[in-house]
């Protein structure tokens, strides 16, 4: 019994510091991407961060119902990382299903979306346009040493794009587990008794 008590205690709360450092991580390379200009959208940096700070709060919320064994923190803890969960086991499951059809229509659905994108994947990549190289618009250092030799952005970024997705959604599936591990772990700490407490006290 008490070692049940502790050892789910200290699981849970372990769990919470790595996705206090996760959320942290990902604030961090948000900021330093934006700092050294390796991303100009504003958007994807704030959407990064925002995402950060979301799971920073819901880790924090995690740890300190762990700690103080506080049932309503718990609670809630539970409610939303199950939540999370389902959302990000369904983006993941998305990410691995794809073909490459639908690959195509994402890709240049994001690329009409934002000018910024554009000359984020222009000048990281090297190349001109989507479909074809455009000119008027490229940031792309190709066209002022060797215009002739830029090519259109979706033949380079369709080589990798089967690969990044099914690397997100394995990285997505992975910490969706950790998600479940973390509502199991919760819902049974809560129903634990502190074995401090006197035997007829609340839990």
């Amino acid at each position: 019994m008490v070692c049940g008590y502790y050892c789910t205690k200290n699981s849970l709360s372990a769990l919470n510091v790595l996705y206090v450092l996760v959320s942290v991580l990902l604030v961090g390379v948000a900021c330093w991407g934006k700092l050294f200009s390796l991303v100009s959208s504003v958007r994807v940096v704030a959407g990064v961060i925002g995402v950060g700070c979301f799971l920073f709060m819901v880790a924090i919320m995690g740890l300190c119902g762990a700690l103080k064994h506080n049932q309503i923190l718990l609670f809630f803890y539970m409610i939303v990382l199950f939540v999370v969960f389902v959302m990000q086991f369904s983006v993941s499951c998305a990410c691995l299903s794809l073909n490459k059809e639908q690959q195509d229509r994402l890709l240049e659905a994001g690329w009409n979306r934002s000018e910024a994108t554009h000359r984020d994947v222009e000048r990281s990549l090297n190349c001109c346009g989507f479909t074809h190289v455009d000119n008027s618009t490229c940031t792309a250092s190709c066209l002022a040493t060797a215009p002739h030799s830029c090519q259109p952005c979706a033949d380079k970024i369709t080589r990798y794009t089967g690969d990044i997705l099914r690397f997100t959604g394995g990285i997505g599936v992975f910490f969706s587990f950790t998600e479940i591990v973390g509502v199991w772990l919760a819902h049974r700490y809560r129903n634990l008794k502190d074995p401090r407490k006197p035997p007829g006290a609340f839990l």
